[in-house]
């Protein structure tokens, strides 16, 4: 008789805990989140920042797994900029804010966050999505992933040419202007004009924002 298959290890079981930087301007709310987050036996909150400036620093002194970030932070640099800085380092940037109108949620994907969570979730939402984010799987807050559709279904699809379509290709694979210009054989200055031409097709500004709203209209192959 085989032996029957192991049974998948739960969290709690997993030998390298999820590392948890949090960031908010409310010293109350960093202790609340950190009793709760205590209770995991998988989630480990290795920092706390109160301001944008402090999450950037401590994400680069701790590289944590997940930064749990708020949007709103007082003076200095908002959620939004220290999650632009963050994100290329590697580090996932979970947005954890009251915040849900249409621009918030747009800036903080365009800056790179993995994900997007309401406060007023579910403590066991904020567990699962935290373990998501740490394995740089996008979680929505079912309100915030309904505007999303919502502006998905009302926006005309935009239409990309060929050459486009592979440079935004090249951009979500991480490649620089000139890289891409080198792998495309084309020059850097071409490069530099499809990519105008892409961001105003797709109403953005940054290169992280133009693969973001690729990947939401399934433009890229």
């Amino acid at each position: 008789m085989s032996p029957s298959p192991s049974p998948s290890p739960s969290p709690s079981s997993s030998p390298h805990p999820v590392r948890i930087l949090l960031c908010d301007d409310h010293v109350v709310v960093r202790a609340g989140l950190l009793a709760l987050l205590g209770s995991e036996p998988d989630i480990e909150v290795v920092g706390e920042a109160g301001s944008g400036e402090e999450a950037v620093a401590l994400a680069a002194k701790l590289a944590p797994d997940v930064v749990l970030m708020d949007l709103q932070l007082g003076t200095g640099i908002d959620g939004v900029e220290a999650t632009r800085r963050i994100a290329p380092t590697g580090v996932h940037v979970l947005v954890l804010t009251t915040y849900d109108t249409d621009a918030d949620i747009t800036r903080a994907i365009e800056a790179g966050a993995t994900g997007y969570l309401l406060k007023a979730e579910r403590p066991e939402e904020l567990f699962t999505a935290i373990r998501s984010a740490a394995q740089g799987r996008t979680t929505l807050s079912p309100p915030v992933a309904s505007r999303v559709m919502d502006r998905m279904r009302g926006a005309a699809r935009p239409t990309l040419t060929e050459r486009e379509t592979d440079i935004l290709g090249q951009l979500a694979h991480g490649l620089g202007n000139r890289e891409i210009a080198r792998a495309l054989f084309i020059s850097e200055a071409t490069v530099k004009t499809h990519l105008g031409r892409i961001y105003a097709k797709l109403g953005v500004d940054t290169r992280s924002g133009a693969v973001a709203v690729a990947k939401e209209q399934r433009l890229l192959p």
